[in-house]
């Protein structure tokens, strides 16, 4: 007879295999449900002293935005203080960055800017850039979002020249094949001085 507890019995002199013979015992069944259980409580224990993840809380640490009254006393504090140094005059020389014929200008007093295109204005005509994106000092900076505001910040520049580039020459040439090209292109150019950079008197 063939044990109970053998998976499979192979019969060398017929050369046939049987089925395994799965006829166990009572026990047996309630021995796998025993370790079951205290697997599972062993895995339960193991999850409580596992570190937490992304999946129940931000791996990054929690950030605490600043209390609104705080905040508004730090911004009446600033503004103060910019107000007096504009009231004293004791902000050194400003700087600005204007955005001016599709491009940005860092810029100051008595600056001298070529701008590689025409421009609606005589010679000795004074114009003002309104898109001024920021104005700094020796000891506060001003910042557009994206613009400052017309009635907070004065650039005005003076046209002092209005003239064409140098020519520049564009040649094709491919050889063997008498094929030459050449083309000039000239730029049309405008000169700037910077006149001045005005703050407002007061910050609201």
């Amino acid at each position: 007879p063939h044990s109970p507890y053998s998976p499979i019995t192979l019969d060398f002199i017929s050369g046939r295999s049987y089925a395994p013979i799965c006829n166990f015992p009572q026990p047996a069944f309630l021995l796998r449900s025993t370790i079951r259980s205290l697997s599972a409580q062993n895995t339960s224990s193991v999850q409580g002293l596992l570190p937490k993840t992304s999946l129940s809380s931000p791996p990054w640490p929690e950030i605490k935005l600043p209390d609104p009254a705080e905040e508004a006393e730090h911004h009446r504090e600033i503004v103060q203080n910019v107000n007096e140094l504009i009231a004293t005059g004791q902000y050194g020389r400003l700087f600005a960055v204007v955005h001016f014929a599709s491009r940005q200008w860092k810029i100051t007093s008595e600056d001298l800017i070529l701008i590689e295109n025409h421009i609606p204005a005589e010679c000795g005509d004074r114009i003002r850039m309104e898109k001024v994106m920021l104005v700094g000092a020796d000891n506060f900076t001003l910042l557009g979002k994206p613009l400052l505001g017309k009635d907070l910040v004065r650039v005005e520049a003076t046209v002092i020249e209005k003239t064409d580039s140098w020519p520049r020459v564009n040649v094709k040439f491919r050889r063997r094949k008498s094929y030459e090209t050449r083309k000039i292109f000239i730029q049309p150019q405008t000169v700037l001085r910077i006149n001045s950079i005005e703050i407002a008197p007061v910050l609201s």
